[in-house]
């Protein structure tokens, strides 16, 4: 996969940042949906800046523990699933990782065996 950048167009929103919560990278579908709020300009900001006290602590749990936390949200009549969850770097906790994407209200759900 050298020289192919996958992440910058998938249709999900990729954030990342470090430990202390700056912001190291953000796609294309993250920038746009942060534009309001600076798009790629937040790249070195806090993750801290832009999160409620309840949601910063949510993300210091997360980068405490190493346990990924999943939910969906509704904004501005779009549902999303929301993926967050640390990342390492030789097997220790070096940020976090968020996953936002797009999904339908009624979604068809399968069980596997």
């Amino acid at each position: 996969m050298k020289g192919i950048d996958w992440a910058e167009e998938l249709g999900v929103a990729i954030t990342v940042s470090d430990t202390d919560g700056k912001i190291l990278y953000m796609n294309g579908k993250s920038a746009s949906t942060f534009a309001k709020q600076g798009g790629r300009a937040l790249v070195g900001s806090g993750l801290d800046a832009c999160h409620k006290a309840e949601s910063w602590n949510k993300i210091l749990q997360i980068l405490d523990t190493g346990n990924a936390n999943c939910y969906t949200i509704e904004k501005n009549g779009i549902k999303k699933m929301i993926y967050q969850a640390p990342w390492y770097s030789d097997g220790t906790v070096a940020g976090l990782v968020e996953l936002s994407m797009e999904i339908p209200f009624n979604m068809d759900h399968f069980v596997r065996s």
